[in-house]
């Protein structure tokens, strides 16, 4: 018996590949500002994850489990749903020697307000904001950069599958976003 598309569901150890339009607005003292776009994934670069490891908050996860491809979306995470409240010891001085070019940093990378690809000791990707010049040092802010936004998620299924094996043994995709690491 085959299995029909319109069956498969979004669940654990399913691939998913979404598009969408994301987002974000602050509340401060009540006041929501106006939401403004800082992602926009098409069906040229459909963003592609294994369900129950997207790297996105749980919430989001959760809202999408149980659509069906060319299924749409619409909804909200607030900050704690999200990426919660910047946290104040995750801004750090860090020697600008750390930084240098045979690590493959350029000067022009260590501007003030420019975000620093860096790995984690796990040899994960992550990224620094730099906050500050301090001369020697450099004032580093590794909250996420989407810490105290709401997010607004608009966007469509474009895709269900089945994950094969190594997709869920490695606890990510092959190939069709390009980030394999």
């Amino acid at each position: 018996m085959e299995l029909n598309k319109e069956d498969m569901k979004i669940e654990n150890n399913k691939v998913v590949g979404l598009t969408y339009e994301l987002k974000v607005s602050k509340t401060e003292d009540e006041i929501e500002s106006a939401p403004f776009s800082v992602e926009v994934r098409d069906t040229e670069d459909p963003f592609y994850f294994l369900f129950g490891q997207s790297g996105l908050p749980g919430k989001f996860e959760e809202l999408l489990g149980g659509q069906s491809e060319g299924e749409e979306f619409s909804f909200t995470l607030s900050v704690e749903e999200a990426y919660g409240e910047a946290d104040d010891e995750l801004i750090i001085n860090l020697p600008k020697s750390q930084f240098s070019g045979e690590q493959g940093f350029k000067k022009e990378m260590l501007e003030e307000g420019n975000f620093l690809p860096l790995m984690d000791e796990n040899g994960y990707p992550m990224q620094a904001k730099i906050l500050k010049d301090l001369g020697e040092d450099l004032l580093l802010d590794f909250n996420h950069p989407l810490v105290g936004f709401d997010l607004h998620f608009d966007g469509k299924v474009i895709e269900v599958r089945e994950a094969t094996k190594e997709e869920i043994e490695h606890g990510h995709i092959h190939g069709e976003h390009g980030t394999d690491h």
